[in-house]
């Protein structure tokens, strides 16, 4: 399913718009039978990347002559850039680093990035939090990590970052005390060294339950370390964008009791010279689709009129809020 970018971002997205011109001109009911975007995701053992292949399914299906393509990438950090660089015109993205990427701040400050040619067409389910261990270890919380090789995500990754903010607000820093050796793998490169004893244990924001987690543990048992109330305290503080979660009971086998732990949720994100008119119809039909998408990939569950405008900390686009205002779910 993956498609390279085969212009330069400002080429393909004149290209684009040129086409969507015609269509608007030629029938406004419609979309123009050239209309092709590409949609980044993520790695292909996480969430966003068969989640955005059950929402590309049904806005091919729904929208006539749209085309959606999936990408796979880095997830939500290069998603920003990919957008920002005009190399993809749709994104799925944790709202932490979308606020990053547009007021320039974490991973961005650095390169000195600020991208604030996207918005927001609304959340589809929450990354949470899921840190664990080997069943079998002496590692019982957070801060029995120091010393150990512990997996924080690819580098630059949201869930690298996130895994910076957390563990930093238990007293470890792995970047530059090195209080433990922070292994900077994907969830697929997790699975295959946990199994290896290559690792002794991992930091994952993912959908609930996760592919490569369900590996790890069929094999070798986990044991996944809770988030205590008061250090959530301490994490919502300091970001804003964390909300309580649960992971529920047997939701990975042997798993019997719930897990108290932290999440953040994912939105679609599109380029704001998408036309309104398109992304109304895409934003209509995740909402209203969200039985289909569920079929597709379980995450899709977590589409609700309560949680689809939640925590949003970058504008919607206009079209978006054409019909999330209609709806009643935005003011």
């Amino acid at each position: 399913m993956e498609r390279k970018p085969r212009m330069s971002g400002r080429k393909k997205m004149a290209v684009i718009l040129l086409i969507l011109g015609m269509a608007l001109g030629a029938n406004t009911g419609g979309w123009a039978q050239q209309t092709k975007l590409l949609f980044a995701t993520g790695g292909i053992a996480g969430t966003f990347y068969p989640l955005g292949g059950a929402i590309a399914q049904v806005w091919n299906q729904k929208i006539p002559g749209l085309n959606v393509t999936v990408q796979a990438s880095g997830g939500s950090v290069e998603n920003v850039r990919l957008l920002g660089s005009g190399n993809a015109e749709l994104g799925l993205c944790m709202n932490d680093i979308a606020y990053y990427g547009q007021n320039g701040l974490e991973v961005f400050k650095a390169k000195n990035e600020k991208y604030t040619n996207f918005s927001a067409i609304g959340n589809i389910y929450p990354d949470v939090v899921q840190i664990f261990a080997r069943k079998d270890s002496q590692i019982q919380s957070l801060t029995d990590f120091k010393d150990k090789k512990i997996s924080v995500g690819p580098p630059g990754s949201g869930t690298e970052i996130s895994a910076r903010q957390v563990l930093g607000i238990y007293g470890l820093d792995f970047k530059t005390r090195k209080d433990f050796k922070a292994q900077y793998l994907s969830f697929a490169e997790s699975a295959d060294h946990f199994r290896d004893r290559l690792i002794d244990g991992g930091y994952f924001v993912v959908a609930v339950p996760n592919s490569a987690l369900q590996d790890i543990n069929l094999m070798h048992p986990i044991r996944f370390l809770e988030i205590d109330d008061a250090s959530f305290q301490k994490i919502v503080k300091a970001y804003p964008l964390y909300a309580r979660f649960e992971i529920p009971s047997n939701s990975y086998q042997g798993q019997t009791a719930p897990v108290k732990t932290i999440a953040v949720y994912s939105a679609v994100v599109v380029r704001n010279e998408l036309p309104a008119d398109l992304v109304y119809q895409m934003t209509k039909t995740v909402f209203e689709e969200r039985a289909v998408i569920a079929q597709g990939h379980a995450a899709g569950k977590y589409i609700t009129p309560e949680t689809f405008t939640a925590g949003i900390a970058i504008p919607f686009h206009p079209g978006a809020q054409k019909y999330l205002k209609e709806k009643g779910l935005l003011k």
